[in-house]
């Protein structure tokens, strides 16, 4: 008699019965304590994650953060932020350290973000992640799919760094990573270095690409059935994923940016990663979402078809080669994701600020 095995959640149930992991959108502790619960097997952390950290557990960070800026006399609010980034993103680290030796360096990663103002310099963007690679024995480094970050994350995975690319939402910059990364490895292989432990992973900010035909649609007067519209970013995620498994490269997938539960339960079954926020997880949990494999059941057709005809920029994102690479920073939802990311480490240097020149009309 098959015995019944009684699950936790529907996250704990993917993770369990699928080769589909989970990621945690977020280094709050308390919140990737919950996620670690539900079997997720890594982490991520940014400005825009910092920010939002702080503002929800600045009890937690405030005594530390006054002693930073005690300790480092001369440093800007700027460089206070980056420290404060990187020690949210240690303890996360460290939570998930028995993760990351039980699957010998695949999983078991904290992801942290480059600065995201470095994206036209790949030397600039490089330097940052060896600096962060030394963090913690499992970091994961973001990198953003632009065409500096292209030969970045190519020399940072020759160098031993597992990469994380970012700001990425077509097919043909997943392509443009895979390729940079299995030049890395194999140029690690040629030197008789080992690749045995390393975890890159490539995102697909799949809402955002949503987000911009939407934009688009009302820009352009666009009418179409607004379903298809929640369509366009699984259906890049799904052909890339096919793209990947022909040619073989030695990267998975991640899925980010969520906007409906769609970007999670089409992807479950593939050897891929969800990461969703907090909030997301909890819905998940909470859904009655059935936990069966839908990574190879294919987007319909006639809504593929119809957001070719009337998107170009769909088409850009779906066409292997709709977009080259020498113009990936040009590619809207790249801007305006960059503009975000930017636009983040502005406000929680902010915050940093605060404590450094309290403001006197505040008491």
């Amino acid at each position: 008699m098959k015995q019944l095995v009684k699950y936790k959640s529907r996250l704990h149930e993917m993770t369990q019965t699928t080769p589909t992991c989970l990621w945690n959108d977020s280094a709050s502790l308390h919140e990737l304590a919950y996620s670690l619960e539900h079997g997720a097997v890594g982490a991520t952390c940014n400005p825009v994650i910092v920010t939002e950290v702080l503002k929800k557990e600045m009890h937690l960070w405030i005594d530390r953060i006054r002693e930073l800026i005690e300790e480092l006399p001369l440093a800007t609010e700027e460089e206070i932020a980056w420290k404060v980034v990187e020690e949210i993103s240690i303890k996360a680290a460290a939570l998930l350290e028995p993760v990351f030796k039980q699957f010998r360096g695949v999983n078991g990663r904290l992801s942290v973000q480059t600065d995201p103002r470095f994206y036209r310099d790949s030397k600039a963007i490089l330097a940052q992640a060896l600096h962060f690679n030394d963090l913690a024995p499992n970091i994961v480094v973001k990198i953003p799919v632009t065409s500096a970050g292209i030969p970045a994350i190519e020399e940072a995975t020759f160098q031993g760094i597992s990469i994380n690319a970012t700001v990425c939402f077509t097919v043909p910059q997943c392509i443009a990573v895979a390729e940079a990364v299995e030049r890395g490895l194999q140029r690690r292989e040629k030197g008789g270095q080992d690749i045995s432990a390393m975890g890159p992973v490539c995102t697909i900010m799949v809402g955002r690409l949503d987000d911009w035909l939407k934009v688009q649609a009302e820009l352009e007067n666009i009418t179409i059935d607004p379903g298809y519209l929640e369509w366009a970013g699984v259906a890049v995620f799904k052909k890339t994923y096919e793209i990947f498994r022909q040619r073989g490269y030695r990267i998975r997938l991640l899925s980010a940016a969520f906007r409906n539960h769609m970007h999670w339960s089409e992807f479950i079954g593939g050897d891929v990663v969800i990461s969703p926020p907090h909030k997301w997880q909890v819905r998940f949990n909470a859904s009655e979402v059935e936990i069966v494999p839908r990574m190879d059941h294919p987007v319909d057709g006639g809504i593929v078809d119809a957001l070719l005809r009337r998107f170009p920029d769909f088409q850009r994102a779906y066409s292997e080669n709709g977009i080259a690479v020498k113009v990936f920073d040009s590619f809207p939802p790249t801007r305006r994701t960059l503009r975000q990311f930017i636009a983040a480490c502005h406000d929680l240097a902010a915050i940093i600020r605060d404590q450094m020149l309290p403001n006197p009309e505040l008491r």
